[in-house]
């Protein structure tokens, strides 16, 4: 499986993580709009409530323009509804936030599918200025009162929304599908597998798919699928795929079947890229692909190969689950 990292760049600002406490000879922290500002519970033990009330007296809350939420428990994992309710309650305070990422956790700092969630729809409502949400969690492997949710909702500024899953719930996907998002221009699904919560299904996609509510979608990820044959079959005649500039299906179980299925469906040369690395493709139907996409331009992305005997017993694995 691929480890899950911090990110050193959110929103196209460097991440700093906000110092604890004052520190005796420490650098003085930037403007509060130059960089994006990363809380994390863990570097020194203090509780959410204090480090949060730290960053509110520290930094200047109305010039903040991208926010990451990591770990937020101090022992035990927690839900994350307090942090939720918190943001949404300094709202007013952050006038020019314009990204948000909820569960900036590492794979050793917890795994990812067993992140306490909640639900996250009093985020979007709280801030209709917000053009950039990144949410890593989701399964079934924490109390039921701590699973990801989310609500259908009308968002007009929303330009990227990414979840990162080890098992993103089907009612999850199936919400997202109902949202009216006017200007998302990226969408990102990481499904996972069962056993972690992921049970959406292509029928799930098919409002996506359609891209009715997505009237500027220019990249489209589902990614990281134990039915990413079945999701590739689907894609090869969605509508939504004609007016893509980039797609990816990567991190999944991909074997020839689903590749099959994107040679033989509509065309896929006026893509700028197309990700399907970590794959289960054999040599020559990886060679057909490579064929198809030499001329048009495509940067073709088909890194990760791994073998799979289609006649053995070996299941195949997604890059994200646990």
């Amino acid at each position: 499986m691929n480890s899950i990292e911090h990110p050193e760049m959110f929103h196209g600002l460097p991440v700093l993580t906000l110092p604890a406490g004052d520190v005796a000879g420490a650098p003085a922290l930037p403007p509060a709009g130059s960089v994006a500002w990363r809380l994390d519970c863990g570097q020194d033990g203090v509780p959410f409530p204090e480090l949060w009330q730290h960053f509110l007296d520290t930094v200047d809350p109305a010039g903040v323009r991208a926010l990451l939420i990591g770990p937020w428990w101090e022992d035990d994992y927690s839900v994350l509804a307090p942090v939720v309710e918190r943001l949404v309650a300094g709202a007013g305070r952050f006038t020019d936030l314009r990204a948000l990422f909820l569960a900036d956790v590492a794979g050793e700092e917890c795994e990812v599918s067993w992140l306490a969630m909640c639900d996250i729809t009093p985020v979007l409502d709280a801030f209709p200025l917000l053009e950039e949400l990144t949410v890593r969690g989701g399964g079934d492997s924490v109390p039921e009162e701590a699973n990801l949710e989310l609500r259908p909702v009308r968002h007009e500024a929303l330009k990227s929304l990414r979840f990162e899953s080890g098992g993103l719930p089907g009612h999850v996907v199936r919400a997202v599908g109902s949202c009216e998002l006017p200007a998302l221009e990226r969408l990102e699904l990481w499904l996972g597998v069962g056993w972690y919560g992921g049970d959406a299904t292509v029928e799930d996609l098919r409002p996506l798919l359609a891209g009715g509510g997505l009237p500027r979608l220019r990249h489209l990820g589902l990614q990281n699928s134990e039915i990413q044959d079945e999701i590739a079959s689907a894609v090869s005649g969605a509508p939504v795929v004609a007016r893509l500039e980039s797609l990816a299906l990567s991190m999944g179980t991909l074997s020839d079947a689903g590749a099959t299925a994107l040679l033989n469906g509509q065309p896929l040369t006026h893509l700028t890229s197309l990700d399907l690395s970590h794959h289960y493709l054999t040599g020559p139907v990886a060679d057909r692909l490579r064929e198809s996409f030499a001329r048009s331009g495509t940067r073709l992305d088909l890194d990760g190969a791994d073998y799979w005997d289609p006649e053995g017993d070996e299941p195949r694995y997604v890059a994200v689950s646990g």
